[in-house]
């Protein structure tokens, strides 16, 4: 598999849509589109991981590991929204680091007195994971109008106007789409936590 060039000039490929930059590279597999895609999320994932890891520098190495998961992943599945998935995938993996760092053997000294606390944190990560698991789950089982709609609008962060335009509903049917599948979202969620 070749890999992008990721340090394309983007400048000249401002004008072409992720959407668009996606379609190409669904068309003909060229890692090349990813090229010019990646590095306009390259600030986004690096935020992301400084949220989960609170280091730099092992941030920056997990942004090139998520953009190479990211290559992998694209040529096996099609990805309609890409700016969520790639914010999913950065967290899952800033997750998954943060559980194998909490896996290591503890050494008994005056540092194991804060064990408890990494304890505590540790349950509340499994916990949060746990839950956005279901919830993930929980919107793929929306309507396709509904899961639509309030992926736009809860994760690409999309006014009304912008997916009504977007996918051809009336407004008063994408508020409904949103209203209700929030609600189901909510029923599902609750019914698989308990």
């Amino acid at each position: 598999m070749q890999y992008p060039l990721l340090l394309v000039n983007s400048d000249q490929y401002k004008h072409i849509s992720d959407q668009q930059l996606l379609e190409n590279f669904y068309a003909d597999h060229n890692n090349d589109w990813l090229g010019i895609l990646f590095p306009r999320y390259t600030l986004l994932l690096l935020g992301v991981c400084m949220k989960y890891l609170k280091n730099e520098e092992e941030a920056k190495d997990c942004v090139q590991q998520i953009f190479l998961k990211a290559i992998t992943e694209l040529h096996k599945y099609k990805v309609d929204y890409f700016k969520s998935w790639l914010y999913m995938v950065a967290k899952n993996h800033c997750l998954m680091k943060l559980r194998d760092k909490n896996k290591r053997p503890v050494e008994i000294n005056e540092n194991a007195l804060s064990t408890a606390n990494e304890d505590t944190d540790k349950t509340l990560l499994e916990q949060k994971d746990k839950a956005l698991s279901i919830m993930e789950k929980a919107l793929e089982e929306l309507n396709e109008d509904q899961k639509k709609c309030v992926k736009l609008f809860y994760l690409d962060k999309q006014s009304y106007q912008q997916i009504a335009d977007k996918t051809g509903f009336t407004l008063m049917q994408v508020k409904s789409y949103i209203q209700n599948g929030k609600r189901n979202l909510k029923q599902m969620i609750e019914k698989r936590m308990k």
